[in-house]
């Protein structure tokens, strides 16, 4: 059931998918269709981080940071150049890293929406 769902979620990766599989293997059918919907709504690509990450290189740093929702980092790497660039070729090479992490708090805030919890538990990594 849950491969028909992940259909939907392009450019899944393996670590993602799995912690999706574990994260949703006990909702039921309809939870699942919730949580597919939401969680597809919220997720970020990795391409699209790695591409407004290099526009740091061009002169507008830090805007992969605003759309992770690190508005703090986001707002220094605009201000800093890219904390003299350092920080943009660091995230050039951690991008995958900084989606997946990105996208783990969605899906935590998302199960615990659909189940009914409480907004924003997850483990801290």
């Amino acid at each position: 059931m849950i491969n028909n769902y992940m259909q939907y979620l392009p450019n899944i990766d393996a670590e993602e998918m799995a912690m999706l599989q574990g994260l949703t293997a006990d909702l039921d059918p309809t939870q699942l269709q919730q949580f597919v919907s939401m969680y597809s709504a919220r997720r970020k690509d990795a391409q699209t981080i790695l591409l407004t990450c290099l526009l740091g290189f061009i002169g507008i740093s830090g805007i992969h940071r605003f759309i992770l929702d690190q508005v703090g980092m986001g707002i220094l790497y605009l201000l800093t150049g890219g904390l003299c660039a350092i920080g943009t070729i660091v995230d050039l090479i951690n991008y995958r890293k900084l989606t997946l992490e990105y996208n783990q708090r969605q899906a935590y805030q998302v199960v615990a929406t659909v189940k009914g919890g409480a907004v924003g538990m997850y483990p801290v990594q």
